[in-house]
């Protein structure tokens, strides 16, 4: 099988995998938890199965009353939830608005008795082949999968889709008489096969070629642009068991023994839904701009280079945002050469923007009552630095060094993140800029704007080209007399002839474009809030304490978050989330 599969990349055909539907134990009473054969190929997308609850049928599932009671109640940690698995308003009037997605799991035990025989199709099943080799494109998004049984080898699934249990599919009979409910991880992948028919179409109006074996891209996608997918952090598939014993089958002689190896969904990947499923259109943004970025941006230089062995250099010299995000008052540092620069660390907020809501705030229909429940959560404050060229970059948080799982994956895309050993804590390295990475590598292009305000002033955004990564116009560096000047030449206009775009008010979405984007353009912006006038760079910005104060935070990819007070505010940088995206208006414009 494996040769087939490497013809199919050959071809460049893609080739999807339903990775079971007998749950941990893949209806194998050996007591251990097992994966169907083949599901761990490496060149396949192996697909698992999720149960989706729309806001008409959550309450009517048993199972899924706390949601419902904690959306009604307001309860911050449920709405925070249920919102990363892709939940986008809180109106009781869109009933066929996704709720919830949880694992598909069906089988149900009463006491000693169960529904059904672990026997029956009624579960996804998710693991880890130790058969297979972890494969690059998961170590690069910094896996290692361990299955139950202290096994190591490839996670299965990758990504997820609608499985069973609350939502089916209406498929025909045996008989081609009639129609009724069907589901399983068998329909899970061909929803992924007819997903991708559409990403290719759409590739190919951009003038790219199909996608074929694009496992890697998946992985880097959600690695830059993680609203891209919506976490499923909800359910448990426990199958493993024994035949004979003290539990029994409803309705049957069956008995069997539960052994208690499972899966269990939560936030990130997992070996239950993968990546998670899929949010089309943020997805099919994603990979056009990595595809665009890979055929037509090779050389954009990386933010950091490895310096061969554990540490970073900057590849230019340019400006960049260090961002911690703390559970707990650390300490962190940064190391600039000789230098190093130390920090007095603040906790984030409970419920500080990520990159994921702040993207996902980015879509129309995201609700502005979301949006405003999640104002003023604190992120502690940025560092904002000047490097050379060679410079030696070290990051360390509490006085420890950092790993950087997915700096493979993202820092082509303009930032990397430095974790903590326990994973916990981070410090997101980022620049201040977007580089126009247009389809085709085309010049004269148009570039959407996509703005979510969340704070309560009059706020509008300004675009202009500069000539490097520390953001000079014509020689000048920001904060130096006739920066203003020199960038007033440099401004984009929109397709209505405007050189700044306002917010929408508090809470609200607005979309714009900027036209005459050339291909490489290297792009800054500013903020006009009331008053007062702040750049991404904190050099122009006003001092507090002899400190310049930075006003910018960046949330993945093309994707920032501003703070609209003088003197820093409350730090929660979502006050205009703003995003540049170079890509979506290419070809028939279907992605804008």
């Amino acid at each position: 099988m494996n040769e087939l599969y490497i013809d199919a990349v050959l071809r460049n055909i893609s080739v999807f995998n339903a990775a079971g539907d007998g749950g941990s134990g893949n209806q194998i009473a050996n007591g251990l938890v097992n994966i169907p054969q083949d599901t761990g190929n490496a060149y396949v997308v192996q697909v698992g199965g999720t149960s989706l609850s729309t806001v008409r049928t959550a309450p009517l599932d048993p199972t899924l009353s706390d949601l419902v009671s904690g959306v009604t109640a307001g309860d911050v940690e449920v709405i925070w939830r249920l919102v990363s698995g892709g939940l986008t308003t809180l109106a009781s009037g869109a009933p066929a608005t996704s709720f919830v997605e949880a694992a598909w799991n069906q089988y149900v035990l009463s006491g000693t008795t169960l529904n059904s025989s672990f026997g029956v199709n009624a579960a996804t099943t998710g693991g880890v082949d130790p058969l297979t080799a972890t494969p690059w494109y998961q170590l690069a998004y910094g896996l290692s999968p361990v299955s139950a049984n202290g096994l190591s080898g490839r996670g299965v699934p990758d990504v997820a889709a609608v499985g069973g249990g609350d939502l089916s599919f209406d498929v025909p009979t045996a008989d081609m008489t009639g129609s009724g409910p069907g589901g399983g991880t068998s329909a899970s992948a061909p929803f992924w096969a007819a997903l991708t028919a559409q990403f290719n179409a759409i590739f190919q109006d951009q003038g790219l070629p199909q996608l074929g074996f694009y496992n890697d891209l998946l992985y880097t996608a959600a690695a830059i642009a993680p609203a891209a997918f919506n976490d499923v952090t909800f359910g448990t598939i426990n199958t493993s068991y024994y035949s004979g014993g003290a539990y029994s089958v409803q309705g049957e002689s069956e008995t069997f023994t539960p052994t208690g190896f499972a899966y269990e969904a939560g936030e990130g990947y997992d070996l239950v839904s993968g990546l998670g499923t899929p949010n089309a259109t943020l997805l099919a943004r994603a990979l056009s701009a990595v595809a665009h970025s890979q055929m037509w941006f090779p050389d954009v230089p990386q933010v950091l280079t490895s310096d061969g062995g554990t540490g970073w250099i900057s590849s230019v010299d340019q400006n960049l945002l260090f961002q911690p995000s703390l559970t707990s008052e650390l300490d962190w540092s940064v190391s600039l050469g000789t230098g190093v620069l130390d920090v007095s660390g603040s906790p984030s907020g409970s419920y500080a923007w990520t990159s994921r809501l702040a993207q996902q705030s980015l879509q129309a229909d995201f609700s502005a009552e979301i949006v405003t429940l999640f104002d003023s959560q604190s992120q502690g404050g940025v560092l904002q630095a000047e490097l050379g060229a060679g410079q030696g970059v070290g990051v360390f948080i509490g006085g420890a060094a950092t790993d950087q799982p997915q700096a493979d994956l993202t820092a082509q895309h303009g930032f990397i993140d430095f974790f903590s050993d326990d994973g916990a804590s981070s410090v997101h390295v980022a620049r201040p800029v977007a580089v126009a990475e247009t389809a085709g590598g085309q010049d004269d292009q148009t570039a959407v704007v996509r703005l979510r305000q969340n704070g309560t002033n009059d706020l509008s955004v300004q675009f202009y080209r500069v000539d490097d990564f520390s953001g000079t116009v014509d020689g000048i560096a920001p904060g130096e007399a006739g920066y203003d000047k020199a960038l007033a030449s440099r401004t984009y206009v929109t397709t209505s002839g405007d050189t700044w775009i306002d917010g929408a008010g508090y809470g609200e979405y607005r979309q714009s474009e900027i036209t005459d984007v050339d291909a490489g353009d290297i792009i800054a912006m500013l903020l006009s809030s009331g008053s007062d006038t702040f750049y991404g760079f904190a050099s122009a910005n006003e001092a507090v304490d002899g400190q310049n104060v930075g006003h910018l935070w960046n949330y993945g990819l093309n994707t920032w978050g501003w703070e609209d007070l003088y003197g820093g505010g409350d730090l929660d940088f979502n006050d205009l989330v703003v995003q540049l995206d170079f890509t979506s208006s290419s070809g028939s414009g279907w992605l804008v």
